[in-house]
């Protein structure tokens, strides 16, 4: 049991800018108050806050810790380059849990972390989402497989398109991802009628094919992650998945701000970013920190990514202040990276924010923490302190 007393609290709840105390049991908050008599829990230990920014461990939602290392080559195991489509591949089978960026994120105040494979197939496979606890991927592991990874644009035309395979235009990029949609959307029909059979009792068999068998899942309700930089390519994955009925964020949304009617009329959800890095290939050309002010004032639901390495997690709130300093309210900004970031990665019924019955996953912060000296005094996850300075 942990009470932290004098929280100058940032909930991204119903609670901001007031101080509070916080009751911290079996991994959970059992209770936020205006004062918590130390003499009623004499078995808790305290943590006294005196006033500091206490806020939700942060959340990346997009990001390639622990399964791309640039500098190494041998640490690259995110893009697998020998066919546009392999939904069956897992991020969870990729990831070194030893990348040292795992610690450097942990005392950045970043407790969870939402990790996938690149963009270079047109359909990757799949995203896992990880808390920063423990020595091994299984303690980490807080999502097996979150989401289904899809890119358009220029990366699987650059990878593909230079060897001469398909594709090597946007078109044939939209085509088949359409095609795998929907031979993925036929299997699904004729896997639901053998488990029918099953049921039954009937003496049936079916042959799976592991390519659909993982993609068809998009059709029982695991959403799609589509990398879209340019405005067009954001319309094309709204297209697509808008026509088989699929649940998705568009990943990266660079050009979005430049179509934000759009994006409100087809209520589509971003995971915007990296903005902080350099304009490296032609789609990015048009980003810029405008773009979280305008998401913002159209009402549009956006959280912010690092996409880790390009930007180092440990600099996520660095570039949060390039948001805040471009016109973004600053409660907007820390919502982009805590709650904002949960409901799109459907874990905010647990985390990212702090509320009574949530995962205890809370950072105390030495200033306010977009000042350029705040960093963690202490950071806890499930209630446990896994850093302290």
């Amino acid at each position: 049991m942990i009470i932290i007393k004098k929280a100058y609290l940032l909930s991204m709840a119903d609670i901001n800018y007031e101080l509070r105390d916080i009751l911290i049991d079996k991994g959970k908050i059992l209770k936020i108050a205006k004062n918590i008599n130390e003499e009623d829990y004499k078995d808790a230990t305290v943590i006294k806050a005196v006033g500091r920014y206490v806020t939700p461990g942060l959340i990346d939602a997009h990001c390639h810790v622990g399964i791309l290392e640039e500098v190494y080559k041998e640490g690259n195991d995110v893009n697998e380059l020998t066919n546009p489509i392999t939904p069956e591949l897992r991020a969870i089978d990729g990831i070194n849990p030893n990348d040292r960026y795992f610690r450097s994120a942990l005392e950045s105040g970043i407790t969870t972390v939402n990790v996938g494979p690149g963009s270079g197939n047109l359909i990757g496979g799949t995203f896992t989402t990880l808390k920063l606890r423990g020595k091994t991927l299984e303690e980490m592991i807080m999502v097996k497989e979150s989401a289904m990874k899809m890119a358009l644009g220029e990366n699987p035309k650059r990878v593909y398109g230079s060897s001469s395979k398909t594709p090597m235009t946007r078109m044939a990029s939209a085509a088949l991802i359409r095609e795998n949609l929907t031979k993925s959307e036929n299997y699904h029909r004729k896997y639901l009628a053998y488990l029918e059979k099953l049921n039954n009792g009937e003496d049936v068999t079916f042959d799976v094919d592991l390519k659909m068998h993982s993609l068809m899942r998009v059709f029982d309700g695991l959403p799609v992650k589509i990398h879209a930089h340019r405005a067009d390519d954001i319309e094309t994955a709204v297209r697509i998945l808008e026509e088989f009925k699929l649940k998705y964020t568009i990943e990266h949304c660079t050009e979005g701000y430049l179509i934000p009617d759009f994006l409100q009329k087809h209520k589509v959800s971003c995971v915007l970013g990296p903005i902080m890095s350099n304009r490296s290939k032609p789609e990015v050309q048009n980003k810029t920190y405008d773009s979280g002010r305008i998401l913002a004032e159209y009402k549009i639901p956006f959280a912010v990514m690092t996409d880790h390495p390009v930007i180092e997690l440990d600099n996520t709130l660095l570039q949060l202040g390039r948001f805040i300093r471009a016109g973004l309210n600053e409660l907007d900004a820390l919502k982009a990276v805590t709650i904002n970031a949960a409901k799109l990665t459907n874990i905010d019924h647990k985390v990212g924010s702090i509320e009574v019955g949530k995962e205890a996953d809370i950072v105390i912060w030495s200033h306010n923490p977009f000042h350029y000296l705040a960093q963690p005094k202490v950071v806890l996850i499930d209630g446990k302190i896994m850093y302290k300075k």
